[in-house]
């Protein structure tokens, strides 16, 4: 078969064509592009590939496909795609090159962090793209495993200056979200005209005009359908009443079933040889042509599929069309699909390859075979530790089946429900806990099961339902496991302080009151791990009070941040997360935040990583990077989407906040409101509240603002509380409530003389100046600007800056105020807080003064990007470390800083330092 685009495959395409030709001659220009090709089966998808293919003469092209079956195998998508490139690996630096080599099984090592894996991708595809343009081309991009598609996702958002054209195919409709915000094509039907044309080409004989137009409509201009639905029709059937009777399904099934129908009239030999190649997406003719051998399958079997268009047998095999595929295997019977899986594992190799053979023996296995779900059981291992959660849960699920011992296949199941919930896959992990219920557990494994029900709760919705199912669950496992015990409970407390004020009978105090006397009751740890730590802190936080929390809580976090423990400590990095904002400690926020994703995108436990995420975009909002929250934001709600998780809508709504579009921001926060009460998520409603305040204050709407904080300070969610306390303060005092004001501040100075941070003592010194006399109130102003310059909170700093300036006017000190609010201003603006900006702006007014631009105006034409490349180069970072840094390609800082220089009227990185002073 001819892997060439017939003409009639592309008809009425010119403007997706046109399209696919610009973003070709833009990568042959030295420009990258990124393109999501999207439409049903059949519409024509892979034929606009294969013409982008033949388009790029002079090009290098690599491809890949997804492939249904292998969606559970980390990275195996990837590695299709760039397994003929790796000669250039060694180009990369060597963090890069080792965590690409461990994705790939080059090398053995821990599991790779997922950023690493991103960028190094991104770096081999810009090198290789040094030599010749390269177009690189996946089709069937929804089935993609998951470590693969975050990957490729990653890399089509970074590039920019690298000669590279990345095109992406998926078939709707489709889970996939990966690929949101990318450059997207839809590729719809054909129009009649052009519909009944390509039907004519493809008829060999007379077509009633009734019957082309029921074809027509039916098809809905689909370019495959209308080309294969007729070929199993009788001439008479196309002279007048055509039917296909016996066709249901969907469109992408009617076509399937006629490949199926062209598969059966082949020779019994051939249909088995494309069986098997259907089987192992691999495409590796050489190991298809060895189990073929083993079948009694000669070389000729190929003709026939290959004159019949169905598929090419090369040095790598080919389908026609992915659904060609699909149709194949699925039409297939039970004991066909065996017989080819046992001939495709007996030619693979499996000390080469140990996991595709334990694959394929499993699928030919007639039923328990204990060697075949001890090799799946490593392959969970292997897989695990290259960051493939979710391909370590296939694996144990399918050992699982293959296990006869009772016993034993209760504890597999169990493993592999735990694996699920870890790819955030609650209702398979639900089901695979049946499967452990039924089994002969004992007492310690009954109590796992337990443990993994109520986490399957917590992360199904965050509700309320979950506490007391974990503190029950916790109570159980003390006689029997008191580590397991001990990290029930810090689950527990986790989703307690989710329930927040809408905890229903266990909150978060009952919680460490029965943790605490656990620990009391039960043996000391001698050696403390970071967990530990954490628990011991919450427990006595929520029962002792908060300055008696504070130390011991400290000394958690310094644990995590110094990397001390394990993987199970590792994944309590999110709760640890929670805990620095509430001590005010941005620099463990900071810390910790950032670990908290690199190890959950390593490990691939997508739970995990979507509240990681928010609490790093978070990070974000408070430094004042709102594009880079906005970002992180965006993939919390694709992991939530692609998960069938809940969705974290906590910096969603602060963001929106401190935004100031009052319409957005309102609408968002109720939304959020609703969808949480109906949960049991309390600590949402705490948030909104909170949010509610800062829109109000930055709005300069006191009394809303009054309302709201007060509704957040109702109860004592952590964290939120001592925000919520800032908010309240300064909403009290500008709305004449000073006795409220007062008792608030009390309150917050006791909580933040504990923390004794300079975020802490700022926002304290910043709050008690709105509540003092004039002799005293400019110490304080000047106290908060001080503490807070020499922390990450930027939007803190802003605000006292414009209190600053506020109270400066009002004491008639017009020079001074400007000043102040000039930096506020400017802040607020870079920011993108719109609310808080006009709101210095209507203060700069009062004093006579309007806003305007900078003054050095070709700083002010550089993007963000290129500040940020700018100034790294500036204080002497190469281009290498800024691309590591800033997730781009070395070729794209290239592309930047030939922007800097163009666009400040420089000619090298040494005058940055002239045009660009330190700051």
């Amino acid at each position: 078969m001819s892997v060439r685009v017939a003409v009639e495959e592309l008809r009425g395409r010119d403007s997706e064509r046109e399209a696919l030709d610009r973003l070709l001659d833009s990568a042959r220009e030295g420009r990258s592009g990124a393109l999501v090709v999207r439409g049903e089966a059949g519409v024509g998808k892979s034929a606009l590939l294969e013409h982008l293919v033949q388009r790029a003469t002079g090009c290098r092209v690599a491809r890949a496909v997804g492939v249904e079956s292998e969606m559970e195998l980390a990275f195996a998508g990837l590695h299709q795609l760039c397994a003929p490139m790796l000669d250039h690996l060694e180009e990369l630096p060597e963090p890069q090159r080792d965590a690409l080599g461990t994705a790939f099984g080059l090398s053995a090592g821990d599991a790779p962090d997922g950023f690493l894996v991103g960028l190094a991708v991104l770096g081999l595809l810009a090198e290789v793209a040094e030599e010749q343009p390269l177009v690189c081309v996946v089709d069937d991009a929804q089935w993609l495993d998951r470590a693969s598609a975050q990957a490729l996702a990653f890399v089509a958002r970074r590039l920019l200056a690298e000669s590279v054209a990345l095109v992406l195919a998926v078939r709707e409709p489709s889970d996939e979200q990966g690929l949101a915000g990318l450059p997207q094509l839809a590729v719809g039907g054909l129009d009649d005209a052009d519909a009944r044309e390509l039907l004519d080409s493809a008829m060999q004989g007379r077509l009633d005009e009734r019957v082309r137009d029921r074809i027509v409509a039916e098809t809905r201009g689909n370019p495959l359908a209308l080309l294969e639905l007729p070929r199993g029709a009788t001439p008479a059937e196309l002279a007048g009443g055509f039917g296909l009777p016996g066709v249901g399904g969907g469109l992408a099934s009617r076509i399937e079933q006629s490949f199926v129908a062209r598969l059966a009239a082949l020779p019994v030999e051939t249909q088995r040889l494309v069986l098997m190649a259907a089987a192992d997406p691999v495409g590796d003719a050489t190991v298809l042509w060895r189990a073929a051998q083993r079948l009694g399958i000669g070389p000729d079997a190929a003709v026939p599929a290959e004159e019949a268009g169905l598929i090419e047998v090369a040095a790598q095999v080919r389908f026609r069309h992915p659904l060609v595929r699909s149709a194949t295997y699925r039409a297939a019977g039970v004991v066909d699909r065996r017989a080819v899986h046992r001939a495709l594992a007996a030619a693979s190799d499996a000390e080469a390859d140990p996991d595709r053979w334990a694959w394929h023996c499993a699928h030919a296995a007639t039923g328990p075979d204990e060697a075949v779900a001890g090799a799946l059981e490593r392959s969970a291992g292997r897989a695990q530790r290259r960051g493939g959660v979710a391909a370590a849960a296939a694996f144990l699920e399918q050992a699982t089946e293959l296990t006869a011992d009772p016993a034993r296949r209760g504890a597999r199941a169990l493993a592999a429900a735990q694996a699920k919930l870890d790819a955030a896959a609650p209702d398979a992990a639900y089901e695979l806990l049946t499967t452990a219920a039924m089994s002969p557990l004992d007492e310690l494994q009954r109590a796992r099961l337990e443990r993994l029900r109520a986490q399957i709760a917590f992360a199904r919705s965050r509700g309320s339902d979950a506490p007391p199912l974990l503190l029950d669950a916790a109570r159980r496992l003390e006689p029997l496991d008191a580590a397991l015990a001990r990290e029930t409970y810090l689950d527990a407390l986790g989703a307690a302080i989710f329930a927040g004020r809408l905890s229903s009978g266990c909150g978060v105090r009952d919680v460490a009151r029965a943790a605490r006397a656990a620990a009391r009751t039960g043996a000391s740890v001698a050696s403390p791990r970071p967990a530990d730590l954490l628990l011991d802190g919450l427990a006595t936080r929520f029962t002792d009070g908060y300055a008696a929390g504070v130390p011991r809580l400290q000394r958690a976090l310094r644990a995590f941040c110094r990397e001390e423990g394990g993987e199970e400590d590792a994944r309590w990095l999110w709760l640890a997360c929670r805990v620095a904002p509430e001590l005010w400690d941005d620099e463990a926020w900071h810390a910790l935040a950032t670990r908290a994703i690199a190890l959950a995108r390593g490990a691939g436990t997508l739970g995990v990583l979507a509240i990681t995420v928010t609490y790093r975009a978070g990070v974000h909002l408070h430094s004042g990077e709102f594009a880079a929250a906005s970002a992180l934001i965006d993939e919390a709600d694709a992991i939530a989407e692609a998960t069938g998780a809940t969705p974290l809508a906590y910096t969603s709504l602060v963001l929106a906040a401190w935004r100031g579009g009052e319409a957005g921001a309102l609408e968002l926060i109720e939304a959020g409101v609703q969808d949480a009460t109906e949960r049991g998520e309390g600590r949402v409603i705490a948030l909104a509240g909170y949010a509610t305040a800062v829109l109000g204050n930055g709005l300069g709407r006191y009394g809303d603002a009054l309302v709201a904080a007060r509704e957040a300070c109702a109860h004592e969610d952590p964290g939120l509380f001592g925000w919520a306390l800032v908010e309240l303060i300064e909403a009290a005092a500008r709305s004449g409530e000073q006795e409220l004001a007062v008792s608030s501040l009390r309150e917050l100075e006791d909580r933040t003389r504990a923390a004794g941070t300079d975020w802490a003592l700022g926002v304290a010194a910043r709050s008690r100046a709105l509540v003092s006399e004039d002799a005293a109130a400019e110490a304080h102003h000047r106290e908060a600007v001080r503490r807070l310059g020499r922390c990450r909170i930027a939007v803190d700093l802003a605000r006292a800056h414009l209190l600053y300036g506020e109270w400066l006017r009002r004491a008639r000190r017009r020079v001074d105020a400007r000043e102040e609010l000039r930096r506020a201003h400017a802040l607020f603006t870079e920011m993108g807080a719109e609310a808080f900006a006009r709101r210095a702006e209507r203060e700069l007014v009062a004093t006579g003064e309007t806003t305007r631009r900078a003054t050095v105006a070709t700083r002010d034409e550089l993007t963000p990007q290129e500040a940020r490349v700018a100034r790294m180069a500036r204080d002497g970072v190469n281009n290498q470390q800024i691309a590591t840094e800033l997730f781009i390609s070395r070729k794209t800082v290239e592309y930047h800083l030939h922007k800097v220089f163009t666009k400040l009227g420089i000619s090298s990185r040494n005058h940055l330092a002239r045009v660009l002073p330190g700051e």
